[in-house]
Formats: structure tokens, C-alpha cells, sequence
């Protein structure tokens, strides 16, 4: 049926069968080893984290599915007006948001508590996507044609640095860069911007605020304030070394069950997990997110418009930076910026902002054999 029928041609039902079904069902995996781990921060509870993290997980499904049904034209279409109410509702946070914790990073919507940085990941890949997708080489070519993404890149992270938010700052960076090389941008380009990055470090050293530059020393030095700046990164450090090989057992990690592991619910969740399942669990979890990310790769690379490769590659580098970067920074390979574990880790925003992302991918895949003209007129 694929291969006679042109995927706008598909009924319903023949998209509903034609879904990536092993790329779905692995993310209900991820999210029941999340609800594990949660109930076990909770001390072997259900409440607080567990049973709204089973909650948002069903409900953020549901919209994945949905979304993976959608015309894949749609999102095409609406990709910039999406990204531009992403910019919308970073300005609002700047305006009205919520703080906590010494950041504004959110908005009260009573229900629930948006943190539209965690959109803007996904919703820059769409409109770079689109972007690139209408960049014939020779285009891609000329300097000035990197104005106007990097724009698109820059204005969401300036946006974030002020909430303040360097760890999803530093990731919109990442996966924008991500996006034009995927694109098509020389490399070397790069090496000139790390070149001037690197130059201009002693000005964004000089206007980092103090708890970031804490942050850098103590991923430097942890010893030098173990009781305070330093103190999550040796915690989290004793807690992977004392999982041993085959962990301390469920609900027995003795840092994390005698509260010494803090943000056992979000940023150090893996540190958890790897302390009572052990190596041989935190391998086994990594290797889950490893297929979901090849999978993510050859969703891109099978299809036939440029806009749902380079879609479904941004998607699946979005959700690769997560992963990397919570793991090496519970490992102390980093310093510390605030990155969940997508699918693990508690947060109603990040768990939904990789749905959104999912769902978006497997549109990709849905529609694979679609070719997209150049430009929304042509359709």
C-alpha cells in the first residue's frame, strides 16, 4: 500500500499501521523505568513524583500519536508561526513569569507550570528545518546567508540567559549549530566560531552571575566547597561508585534512600537508578536511549523531503544532547546546568516537550514518501 499510495492518499487507519511501532513502543519503556525510579525517590511512595510523572507520561502519549498523524504539510506550513509563540512565551516569562529557586523560568498556567524554554528546543529545530529546507547549496554557500538562522538561533537563547538558563541556553546553541551543519554549513565555519567563542571566554566568564561561576570552579575543584557547591556532584559520585556492578538493590541505595543524593528526582535521577540497578542497569538504560536515537537517525535519513530530514535528525540530536549531557554531568564530566533526563527525570514540560518532539518524528516517518516543493505556495 506504501508504495502505490502517495502518504497524503493514506486513510486513517492505513497511517495509524503504518506508525514506527518499535520506535513506539520503547518510549513507554523509558517512562515505566521513570516511574520506578521515581517511586523509589519518593521512598517507595507513589506520591509526589510517580503518579503524576504515569499522568503526564499517558496524556503526553496520547498528543504523540496524534501528531504523528498529522499531515506532515501541516507542519511545515506553520513551523515559523510556532516558533515565533515560542518566542512570544519566552518574552512573557521575562515579563510575568513564575520564579523558583532563583530563576524565572516559568509560567503559571494554575494547572500547570509551562517552562517554554523546554519548547523552544523542539519548535527551533521545525522552523530551521524549514528554513534549510528551501537553501538550495549555493545559497548555504554565501556568509550573509547565515544571518538569519543564526538570528533564529540567538534571539531563543539570549531570551533563556536572561531567566537565567545557561544549560538550555548552551543546548539551543548546540542543537542550532546541530541543525546547520546537518544543513549543509562548511565546517569550518564552525571551527571560526568556536575560534571567537573561545577569544571572547574572558568577557563571558567577567558576565556569568556567581552561582555560575561556582558551578565552573566546582566542576573544576568539587573538594574546594564540599558541603556546598560542591556537595551534589561528590554525592552523586559516591552514589555511581557504590552501585557496583549489579547495584545496592531496589529502594536500598544508601545515598539516595538517606537523602544524601539531592535532586533525586530530576537532575540526578540516572544517579539513582545507577546506584541500585548498578552498571549493568545503567548500561542497559543507556543502550534503550541509544536505540531510540539510531532509530530517530534512520527515520531522517529514509525521508524523501529535505524538511522531514532534516526534522527528524534535529529531533533525534535534541533528544541525544539530553542525554549526554544529564550523564555527563551526574559523572562530574561537566558542570552542572539544570539538563533532566528525558523520560526519567520529573518535569512536566521536558516530558512533553520530547513527546511533542517524538510525535513530530514520527510524522516524519508516516509521510516518509511525501516530497515537500521548495516553498507553502507550491503546494
Amino acid at each position: 500500500m506504501r508504495g502505490r499510495l502517495r502518504a497524503s492518499e493514506l486513510s486513517l487507519e492505513e497511517k495509524f499501521r503504518a506508525l514506527h511501532w518499535p520506535f513506539v513502543l520503547l518510549v513507554p519503556m523509558l517512562a515505566m523505568i521513570g516511574y520506578a525510579v521515581l517511586y523509589s525517590a519518593a521512598g517507595g511512595s507513589h506520591e509526589p513524583w510517580a503518579w503524576r510523572h504515569a499522568v503526564r507520561f499517558t496524556a503526553g502519549f496520547f498528543v504523540m500519536l496524534v501528531i504523528a498523524l498529522v499531515d506532515i504539510r501541516f507542519w511545515f506550513r506553520w513551523a515559523y508561526v510556532i516558533f515565533a509563540g515560542t518566542l512570544v512565551l519566552l518574552v512573557a516569562v521575562d515579563i510575568a513569569g513564575s520564579f523558583s529557586k532563583g530563576a524565572q523560568r516559568w509560567l503559571n498556567l494554575g494547572f500547570f507550570q509551562l517552562q517554554p524554554s523546554e519548547l523552544a528546543k523542539v519548535t527551533l529545530v521545525m522552523a530551521l528545518a524549514r528554513f534549510l529546507h528551501a537553501a538550495r547549496l549555493e545559497d548555504i554557500a554565501r556568509p550573509l546567508f547565515l544571518l538569519v538562522p543564526l538570528a533564529m538561533i540567538g534571539l531563543p537563547a539570549a531570551l533563556v540567559l536572561l531567566q537565567p538558563d545557561l544549560g538550555t541556553a548552551v543546548m539551543l546553541i548546540a542543537v542550532g549549530g546541530g541543525m546547520l551543519f546537518l544543513g549543509g554549513v562548511r565546517w569550518w565555519k564552525f571551527a571560526l566560531a568556536g575560534g571567537l567563542v573561545a577569544a571572547a571566554l574572558p568577557v563571558l566568564w567577567a558576565n556569568l552571575r556567581d552561582y555560575q561561576r561556582q558551578r565552573v570552579l566546582t566542576f573544576l575543584d568539587p573538594e574546594r566547597d564540599p558541603l556546598g557547591a560542591g556537595y551534589h556532584i561528590i554525592q552523586s559520585k559516591i552514589a555511581l561508585g557504590s552501585g557496583g556492578m549489579f547495584g545496592r538493590g531496589f529502594l536500598n541505595g544508601t545515598q539516595s534512600q538517606l537523602d544524601f543524593l539531592p535532586e533525586k528526582q530530576t537532575d540526578f535521577a540516572f544517579t539513582l537508578l545507577a546506584e541500585e540497578s548498578g552498571f549493568v542497569g545503567a548500561a542497559l538504560v543507556l543502550t534503550l536511549y541509544f536505540v531510540i536515537v539510531f532509530l530517530a537517525f534512520l527515520v531522517g535519513m529514509r525521508a524523501q523531503s529535505h524538511f522531514g530530514r532534516l526534522l527528524a535528525l534535529g529531533v533525534g540530536l535534541n533528544f541525544s544532547l539530553y542525554v549526554i549531557i544529564n550523564v555527563a554531568m551526574i559523572a562530574g564530566l561537566i558542570p552542572v546546568v539544570g539538563v533532566p533526563l528525558p523520560l526519567i527525570s520529573y518535569g512536566g514540560t521536558a516530558m512533553m516537550t520530547t513527546l511533542l518532539g517524538f510525535g513530530l518524528l514520527l510524522s516524519v516517518d508516516v509521510h516518509r514518501q511525501m516530497r515537500i516543493p521548495r516553498y507553502p505556495s507550491e503546494l
